[in-house]
């Protein structure tokens, strides 16, 4: 049966987010009214199993939908991506007989939006070790004390899954993965005014012993590398849902530059832009490019469905495809700059908001130089001591 994404993300109510996007742009505020439609169409709970609820959609169909979303607000996209890891990395270990994560699954069929707490500032290790504290508690617990960054969702999160080192317990030092509730513990600091992904509010989020209950501790690993499914879920999900959000953004640039050189007339010709040489050439090679990711994306997203086993090369894999995504909607995005002409340059332009948006995506893991690094152990082996 083939798979339509209008099912779950209706051409009506991607055109009421398109409508909002230049407005959360604007003022800096989150897109609200966009959850609240999201929510109400079970959008948030399409990689939940249909037997707890959801939509039963595999990691492929969510990163078509999520490409869809990005052409209308990529803030949003990006803002919905962070909860979606998490009921992906659900998704991971349900199929994967691992359990632990059966809360988030039905956290997200009941409403709750689920956060991303990983990234730290200077913390280079990203999921391979952490500078938030981890004290365990008496009744099996643990108290998270520390600082994460670029927590999106922030204004509007339930529940925010975090990382955290334990350094106290007998067989410390081990990386706690976790959940915790918003409380007095958690502080949200309003410093979300950056260029671009204005409507992700993705602030800092403070912890001052936040405690995580046992039964949301989700693992307790070794730190650095490590083949555990905490680990392959988020990194698969996260790299899969980022290149599709990316890619998202090239296909609406691609499609606004279409549309200007179709309308745009050259005084010197007479003719439309379209049937300029210079300019069908560049619209040519922003196609040449787009073309080749959603088709990587799938094929990738449909190999963890699928359960595939690419050893060693899923990291190589899954950084190279979002980083190839990135590089590829930024280069699309500029073409489309100057293929619309200097009407682009100004703010209220939607593809203004694009090029600032489309910036963000080098500063995700896997940065181009984390990308290259993976390669480049792959082909030539690790660095020698």
């Amino acid at each position: 049966m083939s798979f339509d994404p209008a099912v779950h993300l209706p051409d009506d109510l991607l055109e009421r987010i398109r409508e909002r996007a230049p407005i959360h742009d604007r003022e800096n505020t989150f897109p609200q009214q966009d959850l609240d439609e999201l929510r109400d169409a079970g959008y948030l709970s399409i990689l939940v199993p249909s037997e707890r609820g959801g939509a039963g959609l595999g990691l492929e169909q969510a990163a078509v939908l999520q490409q869809r979303l990005a052409s209308a607000a990529p803030a949003t996209a990006l803002a919905i991506n962070m909860h979606l890891v998490w009921t992906g990395v659900a998704k991971v270990f349900s199929d994967r007989g691992v359990p632990g994560l059966e809360f988030v699954q039905n956290g997200a069929v009941a409403g709750e939006v689920f956060a991303f707490g990983i990234s730290e500032g200077g913390n280079d290790l990203v999921l391979f070790g952490s500078d938030t504290d981890a004290a365990p508690q008496p009744d099996g617990g643990y108290a998270f004390t520390g600082t994460k960054i670029f927590t999106s969702l922030a204004p509007v999160w339930t529940k925010l899954g975090l990382h955290g080192l334990d350094t106290t317990s007998p067989d410390a030092p081990r990386l706690v993965f976790a959940f915790v509730d918003r409380t007095d513990a958690v502080t949200t600091s309003d410093d979300w005014d950056t260029l671009g992904m204005r409507g992700t509010q993705s602030r800092t989020t403070r912890l001052n012993g936040a405690v995580a209950t046992p039964e949301h501790i989700v693992r307790r690993i070794a730190p650095g590398p490590n083949p555990d499914a905490i680990v392959f879920g988020i990194f698969s999900v996260f790299e899969i849902l980022l290149a599709s959000v990316y890619t998202g953004i090239a296909r609406r640039a691609l499609d606004l530059a279409v549309e200007t050189v179709q309308k745009r007339r050259s005084k010197k010709t007479g003719t439309t832009y379209s049937q300029d040489p210079d300019i069908r050439w560049r619209i040519a090679d922003m196609g040449l490019a787009y073309d080749a990711l959603p088709p990587q994306i799938a094929a990738l997203a449909r190999d963890v469905d699928d359960l595939v086993d690419h050893g060693g090369c899923w990291f190589t894999l899954l950084s190279g495809v979002k980083h190839r995504a990135v590089s590829m909607a930024k280069s699309v995005v500029d073409d489309a700059i100057l293929t619309a002409g200097g009407g682009a340059y100004f703010s209220s332009n939607e593809l203004s908001r694009l090029y600032r948006d489309v910036l963000a995506g080098v500063f995700h893991p896997s940065d181009p130089e984390s990308a290259h690094s993976t390669a480049a152990s792959a082909w030539l082996g690790p660095l020698e001591s």
